[in-house]
């Protein structure tokens, strides 16, 4: 049998002590509340869904409007704007097409993103095959317009 030293019980203790502590970890349980939200909704709009912080809490619910229209990438914007509502961001894309597959149905939408690589260039998701991809400016697509509600806590 060996001798036990100082240095062994140290490196075993801080040993045990990383297995504590990864235990902890795994066997914690999480809970998401969801606050009762009454969000006002104008006629025809529809709650697309909720849009989540990188932390896992609840940034905004996104809002989808009746009507559309249809053009350029800058005739989109317009229109969105006269309203004043917003085109959807790319993240807000892909909820709008697992949200409202039969309103993606009726063919691709603009998206408020320039593309980085060339300015002549905008997002836009495709809804026959649900992925996003740039496309010239001028090209015309539908274009619908969203909101962002956040909930407020009184």
């Amino acid at each position: 049998m060996s001798d036990v030293t100082l240095d062994h019980i140290k490196s075993e203790h801080a040993r045990v002590g990383a297995l504590i502590e990864q235990y902890q970890k795994q066997s914690a349980t999480t809970e998401y509340v969801i606050e009762r939200a009454v969000i006002p909704l104008p006629p025809g709009a529809r709650v697309a869904g909720p849009i989540f912080k990188e932390d896992g809490t609840l940034d905004y619910y996104l809002i989808l409007h009746a009507d559309e229209g249809n053009g350029s990438h800058g005739d989109a914007k317009s229109y969105a704007d006269g309203r004043g509502l917003e085109l959807p961001n790319r993240r807000e894309g892909r909820l709008l097409q697992a949200a409202f597959p039969e309103e993606c149905a009726k063919g691709s939408i603009w998206l408020e993103e320039d593309y980085e690589g060339d300015a002549a260039y905008a997002w836009y998701q495709g809804c026959l095959s649900g992925t996003q991809n740039c496309f010239r400016k001028s090209a015309e697509l539908r274009a619908v317009a969203v909101s962002r509600f956040t909930p407020s806590i009184i």
